[in-house]
């Protein structure tokens, strides 16, 4: 029997679509399909739109058709005033945050696609003008549309696949564990991501860890030095294999590409201390360290570092390119 699912994009710019489409060499589909996932409908990928569109997802309310997972890409809008009328249905007289509701009480699983429809991500940013959240948290704190009590007709929480945009990895093969062997809350981590993605840090796997091992830092993009000193890279926070996958089926993640980390698979990381590019500091002291690393070890460890620093390193830190290579001996030495 198929496993149904419903995509919704909710307060979205549909990045998390576009990073599903990606999902390995053969496409979200064919990958969904080897495992007997079926998309009953989804906003930019179904035929169905309108009525019969509309017909589908009343389908599931009245109980006349069976929702295994329903996914959620985007933040709910719960604004204005609590009305939710910010994002309306199309072609019905109820605001999109009431579907939702509506369809997760019937659906096996609850699945957040995406930090916003996970922790509220972007839209939820700074003031918040369109009360804007996630299905089951509130940035870090639990609650959201759904409320913390909430728990799916499965026995699960609500699945955050939380990332801006997630691997579409990450999503093919929630979705496939779901379908085939399922998962329990001992395999979700703190906050409903799934450990086998969330047991990871970023730093884990970024060609630039040699520069960070001796905090030889990049003072300007392009350069090759480590990125967490000066240019707000947050990798030995932010939770995710990301340097451990290809992206786009060849290199790592952002810090391979030469941008910084900017934590986007944690909750709140829509309102960072300082910009994006810019590391936030105390005392010239970065305020935010490698998780579970006590401050004072750090300190010491970044000064016994940059004392032995080696010049190679040293150097082409402050480079775009190679400037002084490896030392190497004479093949006869």
């Amino acid at each position: 029997m198929s496993f149904n699912i419903i995509w919704l994009q909710a307060g979205s710019c549909g990045g998390c679509t576009m990073s599903a489409l990606t999902a390995e060499d053969r496409g979200l589909m064919a990958a969904l399909k080897a495992f007997d996932v079926n998309v009953l409908w989804h906003p930019a990928i179904s035929e169905e739109s309108g009525e019969e569109a509309l017909d589908i997802l009343q389908s599931v309310v009245n109980g006349t058709q069976t929702l295994d997972a329903l996914c959620v890409e985007g933040s709910v809008l719960r604004g204005p005033g609590g009305t939710g009328k910010f994002q309306m249905m199309s072609g019905t007289d109820r605001p999109y945050s009431a579907w939702i509701e509506d369809l997760a009480r019937h659906a096996r699983y609850v699945v957040a696609v995406g930090t916003c429809a996970a922790f509220g991500g972007i839209p939820a940013a700074s003031a918040n003008p369109t009360d804007a959240c996630g299905l089951q948290y509130e940035g870090a704190e639990e609650g959201g549309l759904l409320g913390r009590d909430f728990v799916s007709k499965g026995g699960l929480p609500v699945v955050n696949i939380s990332g801006c945009a997630p691997h579409p990895d990450w999503i093919s093969e929630t979705l496939s564990l779901l379908a085939t062997v399922g998962l329990n809350k001992d395999q979700l981590d703190i906050s409903g991501r799934p450990r086998f993605f969330a047991d990871h840090l970023a730093h884990h796997g970024c060609s630039r860890n040699e520069y960070y091992e001796f905090k030889a830092s990049a003072s300007q993009f392009s350069f090759l030095g480590c990125l967490m000193e000066n240019l707000g890279c947050k990798a030995t926070q932010a939770v995710g294999d990301c340097n451990l996958r290809s992206w786009n089926g060849s290199k790592g993640g952002c810090p391979d590409a030469g941008f910084p980390c900017i934590g986007c698979t944690s909750a709140g990381f829509e309102n960072p201390p300082a910009a994006f590019q810019r590391t936030a500091k105390r005392a010239g002291i970065p305020v935010g360290l490698p998780l579970d690393m006590p401050k004072a070890w750090f300190m010491a460890l970044a000064a016994l570092s940059k004392s032995a620093t080696p010049k190679r390193v040293q150097s082409n830190a402050r480079s775009d390119h190679v400037v002084v290579p490896p030392a190497r001996k004479r093949d006869d030495e």
